[in-house]
């Protein structure tokens, strides 16, 4: 599964019934929500990669990456946007880049 294929879902998710779909439920208690649910992923992704358990980082990640998806999702940023915005920063310095701002 793709990123985008996995994006599609998420947007399709947003018009289902809450009561048939996590993605419905998350979506339908506002971009906040979804913004939270992100944070507390990451951070279970943080504690992972301190502890260096790979298996248990690797189900966190997914988690991270599913959640960034839906908190996107909820504030309408096509995942395309930032796709696009990675190839803009592609080839250039990260320390470049960070001054640019």
């Amino acid at each position: 599964m793709t990123l985008e294929t996995l994006f599609a879902t998420i947007e399709a998710r947003k018009s289902a019934d809450p009561e048939s779909s996590w993605t419905a439920q998350l979506l339908a208690k506002g971009p906040e929500k979804c913004a939270e649910k992100f944070g507390e992923e990451a951070v279970e992704a943080i504690i992972e990669a301190v502890k260096g358990d790979k298996d248990a980082l690797t189900r966190e990640a997914a988690d991270v990456l599913y959640h960034l998806l839906v908190m996107l999702v909820a504030r309408d940023v096509p995942l395309s946007a930032v796709l696009a915005e990675l190839d803009r920063r592609q080839g250039q310095s990260g320390v470049a880049e960070k001054a640019s701002r």
